[in-house]
């Protein structure tokens, strides 16, 4: 065994109780099958997987090939509040003879069902070991409190999120057998999407139905108010027939309420309407592929919250069952669905919409985490459970390593000339970093992003770093809500109405955001430099252009047109020199590098540029820099060249001070030292004495390109409240 002493394999004890449970266990049950020299497997099945009426889904347990040692008819019919309880009962009485017989080491019990309860009151009072796989989550009715209560009797904790382990250490549980590795669905998950679903969608929903052209429906009653949810589930099937789409319908769980459901369902003739097709259970397998495809997905199962996010299809949430989960922003929230018109107008919202792949419940590697921790396990250590009571430790809890794994972005910075994708952690450290020359055609491009990306998301694994998304800064006008480049700068050919977003996301399965790269400098400067904290500031990039980004009230503003902070464009002279935009005087023809290279270039052409202490070779491309450095040796044309470069920035700065009124100014970029005293001067001669006390000073961020890519990712992860 690996690192527990054990002389002996370790017995483990699965049991399951119905087919939700079964799509989350069942890759830990394969995991474990697949490593005898380390395990044996024991399989329990109760609850519904026995009822036919809710599919006899233990059939799909015997075709996936697993022994199973024990069959419990637990569930007292009725489908009522007194019935749950009844079956509660009976399976507390049933339970303790089986487990006599397997005497397993660990009993692996999943999420808040009342099932799940009898399994876990069973085992603890039978001294047996517990691993609870996601606990800690917080959704609505009465299975919050058996998923607490489930958490409070077992030894050990898999949870899916950062949130739901945050709550585990809340409840003092032992912060060593916390472990975060994600939802083990999303290990078949995230490799399913593009396996042949023409076929599944035509067995279950007729031959002539296309992808996105179809809703799939699930709605369980709500235990804590079952006449509402009823309603509520008679509301949606009203909404279902007038939008008048091919829709598949599965039958609600066993909790109490769900046949009052099932006669609703039939008075409204759903089995036999020919837009519908109403049935018990669906193979996980296919199930996957029926919602990767959909063009809604409509109900309160966990399942629209959770596992649809992996491929973006839109969900709608109906009620309160899911109240609290974590969600990705394909999910819409109708909390009270109390009339046809509210839901048939969220599916007018939703239908036939693609958002970004969500990965919050999962990266696909949940199972391996599993197993390590199972082989890590030492029977020799007490059994009895340790709290942890306030005040919580800073080291709050460890994956399998022992070693917090670093949440972090993939960072895509788009420059003229090179391609750069960096690894970025929350604290602004650049892990690792990748720069490829910048290909000059779309395909090619695109190609080299997907590709560079792959490599770094791979690498990010090794590196113990959590990839919570990809952000990308490139340079022009962008659509930051759909993720579309909508025009490019000269500098990035081919680079105009392109989707950035969509091929990203669909490989990676990542959520993607873009922006324009002076906006990126300014969340750069927001998060992690001088703007920390500023509720008003502008950044400013003296480069080869002239760009930037302004933050009003802690916020980016993109304008109505995606057009804000083009402040390379201010003009400050009427009949100053072509601008590459094709105006004249703005202040990106004086003060960018691109300028600057111009005049060197004249300079030089008349043999004014090179003094004493400066020497070209022949086939060397005069730049800016040999301007400044001329500038710099006592060249007195050079350096009217760069105060009248400075003068220009500085009258632009007059104008944004004067327009926004920011308490800081922000200088970036390789011109900006040299520009920061001229900008100063300008601001103490021409601008308005209310104004004149602004800050202004030169950004201390080494790469604010790739930080501020983060920064998108970074942002939105730490702060979105659901």
């Amino acid at each position: 065994m690996e690192k527990n002493g054990n002389n002996r394999k370790l017995r483990v004890c699965v049991a399951t109780c119905n087919r939700a449970d079964y799509s989350k266990l069942a890759p830990i049950m394969f995991g474990i099958k697949a490593e005898p020299q380390f395990f044996e497997l024991d399989v329990v099945v109760l609850g519904s997987h026995l009822i036919d009426d809710y599919g006899n889904t233990y059939r799909m347990i015997e075709q996936d090939d697993f022994d199973i040692h024990t069959r419990l008819h637990t569930i007292v019919r009725g489908e009522d509040e007194a019935a749950m309880v009844e079956s509660v009962g009976l399976a507390l009485v049933k339970l303790p003879d089986v487990l006599n017989r397997l005497k397993p080491d660990i009993m692996i019990v999943h999420g808040d069902r009342f099932d799940a309860l009898a399994l876990a009151t069973s085992a603890a009072l039978m001294n047996i070991r517990i691993l609870h796989i996601e606990g800690g989550e917080v959704s609505g009715t009465i299975d919050d409190s058996i998923r607490h209560a489930i958490t409070k009797l077992a030894h050990y904790h898999v949870c899916c999120t950062r949130s739901a382990e945050q709550h585990l250490i809340a409840m003092c549980e032992d912060h060593d057998r916390i472990l975060l590795v994600g939802c083990p669905s999303y290990d078949k998950l995230l490799s399913a999407k593009n396996k042949d679903y023409m076929s599944v969608i035509r067995m279950w929903l007729g031959e002539d139905v296309k992808p996105r052209d179809y809703i799939v429906a699930l709605q369980h009653p709500v235990t804590t108010d079952i006449k509402h949810s009823i309603k509520m589930f008679e509301l949606t099937l009203d909404a279902l027939i007038s939008f008048n789409k091919r829709t598949l319908v599965l039958f609600p769980n066993v909790d109490a309420g769900s046949k009052e459901m099932v006669r609703v369902m039939r008075k409204k003739g759903i089995e036999h309407h020919p837009n519908f097709r109403a049935v018990k259970h669906v193979p996980f397998d296919q199930f996957i592929q029926l919602v990767a495809h959909a063009g809604c997905m409509i109900g309160n199962s966990s399942c629209g919250v959770r596992e649809v996010g992996a491929f973006g299809t839109p969900v709608i949430n109906l009620g309160t069952r899911q109240t609290g989960r974590e969600t990705g922003e394909n999910v819409l929230h109708v909390r009270d669905a109390d009339t046809q018109d509210k839901i048939l107008h969220a599916l007018q919202l939703q239908f036939g919409k693609q958002y970004p792949c969500s990965k919050i419940y999962g990266d696909g590697n949940a199972v391996p985490r599993i197993l390590k921790f199972l082989k890590s396990i030492d029977l020799k250590e007490p059994l009895q459970k340790k709290f942890c009571f306030p005040p919580v430790k800073d080291n709050i809890s460890q994956d399998i390593d022992h070693i917090l794994e670093t949440q972090s972005a993939l960072a895509v910075d788009l420059g003229g000339t090179n391609l750069r994708v960096a690894i970025v952690s929350m604290k602004g450290e650049i892990v690792k970093k990748y720069t490829q020359l910048n290909p000059k055609t779309y395909e090619d491009r695109l190609g080299l992003i997907l590709k560079m990306c792959v490599e770094a998301a791979s690498e990010a694994v090794n590196l113990n770093c959590r990839i919570l998304g990809v952000g990308i800064s490139t340079g022009g006008r962008v659509n930051p809500r759909e993720g579309i480049v909508l025009h490019s700068t000269k500098l990035i050919q081919e680079w105009s109405s392109v989707d950035l977003r969509t091929p990203i996301s669909d490989a990676l399965h990542l959520p993607v955001w873009v922006d324009n790269d002076g906006n990126c400098a300014a969340l750069a400067e927001r998060k992690f430099g001088h703007g920390k904290g500023i509720e008003n500031f502008v950044t400013l990039i003296t480069g080869t252009g002239i760009g930037g980004g302004i933050i009003h009230q802690h916020e980016l503003i993109h304008g109505s047109s995606f057009c804000a902070a083009e402040l390379g464009h201010i003009v400050v002279s009427l009949d100053g020199p072509e601008c590459p935009c094709g105006s004249q005087g703005c202040i990106e023809a004086y003060a960018s590098g691109i300028a600057l290279q111009r005049e060197a270039k004249k300079l030089h052409d008349e043999d004014l540029l090179l003094v004493e202490g400066m020497s070209m070779k022949n086939e060397e491309v005069v730049s800016a820099a040999h301007l400044i450095q001329a500038a710099k040796l006592g060249n007195a044309k050079a350096e009217s060249i760069l105060r009248t470069a400075g003068t220009a920035l500085g009258l632009g700065v007059v104008n944004i001070l004067h327009t926004m009124n920011p308490s800081l100014v922000i200088l970036s970029g390789v011109l900006a030292s040299h520009y920061v005293n001229a900008v100063k001067d300008v601001i103490h001669r021409q601008a308005l004495s209310s104004v004149k006390t602004v800050d202004v000073v030169v950004s201390n961020l080494a790469d604010p390109a790739l930080l501020g890519a983060a920064s998108l990712v970074l942002d939105y992860t730490t702060r979105r409240i659901y």
